[in-house]
């Protein structure tokens, strides 16, 4: 029984997995924040340029 307790313990393979995982939450935590600082300036860009098309019409 101390062996297999002792080998469980030793074992790091799941460990890159959660790793990998938490690296990946947390470039969608720093995605989700950027959109949220950049949202009024591509809602203005994006206004402008419909109201340019639309005078283009």
């Amino acid at each position: 029984m101390s062996k297999f307790v002792t080998r469980f313990l030793k074992d790091e393979s799941g460990a890159t997995a959660i790793e990998y995982g938490l690296i990946i939450a947390l470039i969608a935590v720093v995605i989700v924040a950027a959109f949220g600082v950049l949202r009024p300036s591509l809602e203005g860009a994006f206004t402008r340029t419909a109201g340019q098309l639309d005078a283009a019409q």
